[in-house]
This record gives C-alpha cells, structure tokens and sequence, in this order.
C-alpha cells in the first residue's frame, strides 16, 4: 500500500471520530452533515452492552408497546360508549323540541359520522402515527375519493337543499321521478318512499332535489274532482240537487274553504258531464272520493236519472 494512501485514510478515519473534516481535504455535503461521531459511539455502547441488559430493554419497551395498545384499544370501547351517549341525548333533546323527523333523521347521521371520524383520529394519533403524514394521505385520498364519487357528494348536497327548503317531510305522500309514496326516510345520500303496495324504492337526493315534486300531504285540506255524466235531456237542476244531497250527506266533506258545487263542464258525444267538487281533509281524501263515487252510482238511478252509454247515429242512405 502507497504512503499516499494510507495517508488518506488515515485522514479520513480522522474525520469521522472527530467528525471535523481536515484542513485541504473536500467532502460531499451529506459526508460533511453526517454525525458520524455519535454513530460509532451507539455502535461502542451497543457492542458493550450485556445480554441481560439487552433483555431488560427489549421488555421494557414491549411492555410499553403493550401499555399503549391497551391504552388506545380502552379509548377506543369507551369513545363508541360517549358517542352512543351523546347520540341518545340529542335524540332525546330532538324530541323535546319537537323537531321534525326527517331533520332528526339527517342530524342522528351527521353526529354519527363526525364523531366516529374524531374517534378513529385519536386513536390513531395515539398510536405514535404522524399526523401531519395522515392529514396528506387524507387530503389525497379525499381528493381521488371525490372525483370517483362525485355524485355522492352531489346526493350528500341535495339532501341539505331538501332538508334547508323542506319540499317534503317525512309521511308526506309525494310524487317525483316518476315514483309515489309516504316519505319514510331521508338520509344523507337517498330519500325513501314506501308505496301504497307496501313497496320501498329509495330515490338519490340529487335527482329529488332539482326535479318536480307534487306533494299531496302539506296542505292541510285538498278538493275531491269527479266527474259524472248524465243522458241528454236530463234536467241539470234535478241532477245538481241530488248529487248536492248525496255530497252533504258525508260529514267528512267540509263547508270551507268551499261549499260543494256541481257544475256543468262538457257537453260530450253521448251526454252531458258534470264536475263535482268539494273540499275535504287531506286525510280522508282517498275514502271520500271512492264513496261519492258509490253512492252516486247507487243513488243516481234510483231518482230516475240513468248513466248513458256511448251512443253512434248510423245514416242509411238507399
């Protein structure tokens, strides 16, 4: 081996027990940064160390580890137990308030969601993860997420319009995207509907939430419309005073906001059309139109007043 070399590493060995480069000799900056002195110490008291020490610490820090695991796992069974607790009481408290179920429905879900993430935060704060690494992790995720997701997202917006503007509530019989039913839910993403043949269809809040809805439930009294056709030549006011009869026989039709009326509406190819109209509670809307419509069927002919058949004047010319 030349002087020269061994010269050099000399120098060098010089260097990183003294961690100061020598005068003339040039290093790369990470060599330069490096703290190789406190390394080779670690390296001189972990070669020194005995065996029964390295055990004791390797349990100690076992032992710490398994404190910590019990610790957040403890955190853990007693946040879901606060969280079941704080939800029971904002439900109790909902109710107290008389606030409306669908709003209930929507605040029950939204506390659940937030407090489960901050649950699930903590504990894997406690854990020793860095949370500045998670929250970048999270943002990306939530950024891919949200593009994969977005009509979610847009399901999650339209039920805050639903719930902000309250077009319906829930027991609401609505009609929208071409669908009818009792509102029996509306939740973060969908509203639910339960149809007259006991069916239950769930609706995205986002189409819901920007599409015509005919809501039957919100006005407190609603009109019943039939129509009924009596033959030519028939008396009109003979008509109307019986029908009127049959109509203010039911204590379900009401006098306000408008007495019941019968009117004239078409003069049609084989008779003459009238219009019933009378007003009701929304509740007995159903049962009041199907019985006017009996007894009018019932009651009708036994006053002589026949219901026509279609009729067609044939010509025959020789």
């Amino acid at each position: 081996m030349s002087s020269h070399k061994l010269y050099r590493d000399n120098r060098m060995l010089g260097f990183f027990l003294d961690n100061e480069a020598p005068a003339g000799l040039i290093l790369p900056d990470s060599v330069q940064k490096a703290n190789a002195k406190e390394f080779v110490e670690r390296v001189s008291n972990l070669a020194d160390m005995d065996y029964t020490q390295l055990l004791n610490t390797l349990v100690g820090e076992l032992v710490w580890i398994g404190v910590k695991i019990m610790a957040t796992m403890a955190v853990w069974i007693v946040g879901r137990w606060i969280i079941r607790r704080i939800i029971r009481i904002a439900r109790a408290a909902f109710e107290r308030r008389n606030v409306e179920a669908s709003l209930r429905i929507f605040l029950d879900n939204m506390i659940r969601v937030v407090l489960s993430t901050l649950l699930i935060l903590t504990v894997v704060q406690m854990l020793g993860v860095n949370m500045t690494t998670i929250v970048a992790l999270f943002a990306s995720a939530t950024l891919a997420i949200g593009m994969a997701l977005s009509g979610t997202f847009q399901n999650f917006a339209g039920g805050v319009m639903i719930l902000l503007l309250k077009p319906y509530r829930v027991g609401d019989y609505i009609t929208a995207q071409g669908q009818s039913g009792t509102v029996t839910q509306i939740k973060l993403f969908s509203t639910q509907i339960r149809t007259t043949d006991n069916r239950t269809i769930y609706i995205p809040n986002s189409s819901i939430s920007t599409s015509i809805i005919d809501n039957y439930s919100e006005a407190p009294v609603r009109r019943v419309d039939i129509t009924v056709g009596i033959p030519y030549g028939t008396d009109i006011d003979v008509a109307r005073t019986e029908i009127l009869a049959i109509c203010n026989a039911d204590e379900r039709v009401l006098a306000e906001p408008a007495a019941p009326v019968v009117l004239v509406a078409e003069l049609a190819d084989s008779s003459v059309k009238l219009f019933v109209r009378v007003w009701v509670n929304t509740a007995d809307y159903w049962d009041v139109f199907y019985s006017l419509n009996e007894r009018i069927y019932t009651i009708l002919p036994q006053k002589g007043i026949e219901f026509p058949f279609p009729q067609l004047d044939v010509t025959i010319k020789k």
